[in-house]
């Protein structure tokens, strides 16, 4: 009996050592579980495209202007002066010496054509007026001396003669008369018969005041300059290379001090260039911003000179033209900001960048601030 227990127990130890052995091998020949792999890291995506509203632009500070269609061969840079039109300046002086008795207007007060600003009390008015009232005495003596002999004539009792000399002392004094009130209109004594009168030939307001009360002035001596700061022209001055290319009507962009645009024409040019400083003077005239600019103020002329033009491309203001890592780029004006094309510069000249592939003319491009658009682009990049 115990030989049996021990048979069956024999056995039942070599079944569990043979599933024991078969399960080793069925997990050494089973497929193997698949190894994660791990997923490359995402590369960052760059992107050309910045998005900005129109009050974040003008809260930025962002300009956009057309692309011009000269190329920078075409462009001709100049320093000009803001000068009054001939006709919208004036100089006023005293008629005849004499001191300054009032004074009715202040430099920077606005006047108009035919106001009086000042009166200069002198002796020569004084002359001048009592020549003419004698004058107009005699005319007014000569006319009733006619009507005397007229009537005489008609009567029998004066000879014709007499008639023909009082006529013809009429028309000496009445002549007399205009000639002694054409002197006080021209020296403009005033209605108190003692003063001549300073007018403004023209409207606008007063640049320049020299006279003070009291003070003894010498006749035609300047003592305001008033000025219409609506009618400006700029004179700018060319070198004699470029003279040539400078035509009537074609466009100037003006840039003063502080930055600011306007647009203007040349009107003309003088066609002669200045012996000593070897410039010719092309004269302009601004379609704009006459509150931004004011006679005697220089300002920068950039001229787009239609004549002598060989060069093709496009010309850009400097401040448009950024470099966004290795490419040199401009920000193209899109229906939700702005978008930045990659371009070939040409040239660089006289704060002016010339595009020879890349750009169009007439694109609208961010020129002033550009280079925030810059940082918001490489801002985004990098997250």
């Amino acid at each position: 009996m115990k030989s049996d227990n021990k048979l069956y127990a024999g056995a039942a130890v070599g079944l569990i050592l043979a599933a024991l052995a078969g399960f080793g091998v069925a997990r050494m020949t089973g497929p193997s579980a698949p190894i994660a792999e791990e997923s490359p890291a995402a590369e960052p995506q760059v992107t050309d495209t910045v998005e900005i509203t129109p009050e974040g632009m003008k809260t930025s500070a962002i300009a956009v202007e057309a692309v011009s269609g000269s190329s920078l061969s075409g462009i001709v840079m100049a320093s000009a002066t803001v000068e009054a039109t001939p006709d919208a300046e004036a100089v006023l002086t005293a008629r005849a010496p004499g001191t300054v008795t009032r004074i009715f207007k202040r430099i920077g007060d606005s006047v108009r054509a035919g106001e009086t600003i000042a009166l200069v009390e002198s002796r020569e008015a004084s002359t001048i007026a009592a020549d003419r009232g004698a004058a107009a005495a005699r005319a007014t003596l000569a006319s009733r001396q006619l009507a005397r002999e007229k009537g005489l004539l008609s009567q029998g009792v004066s000879a014709r003669a007499d008639y023909e000399t009082a006529e013809a002392n009429l028309a000496v004094a009445r002549a007399e008369a205009r000639q002694a009130e054409a002197a006080a209109r021209a020296a403009r004594v005033a209605g108190d018969g003692r003063s001549v009168s300073v007018v403004s030939s023209v409207s606008g307001r007063i640049t320049s005041a020299t006279a003070s009360l009291g003070s003894f002035v010498q006749a035609e001596t300047e003592l305001f300059r008033v000025a219409d700061p609506r009618s400006l022209q700029i004179e700018a001055s060319v070198p004699a290379s470029d003279a040539g290319r400078v035509k009537a009507g074609d466009r100037v962009e003006l840039s003063t001090s502080d930055g600011q645009k306007i647009e203007g024409r040349v009107r003309s040019a003088t066609g002669v260039v200045d012996a000593q400083t070897r410039q010719a003077t092309v004269v302009i005239t601004p379609s704009g911003g006459g509150s931004v600019i004011a006679p005697g103020q220089l300002v920068q002329a950039r001229i787009f000179a239609s004549g002598g033009q060989s060069t093709s491309g496009v010309a850009v203001p400097q401040d448009a033209v950024q470099t966004v890592g290795d490419r040199t780029v401009v920000f193209v004006r899109t229906p939700k900001g702005f978008k930045a094309q990659t371009v070939q510069i040409a040239s660089r000249s006289g704060g002016m960048v010339g595009i020879a592939a890349g750009l169009k003319a007439g694109q609208q491009i961010a020129t002033t601030n550009a280079f925030l658009l810059k940082a918001e682009l490489e801002k985004e990049s990098a997250e």
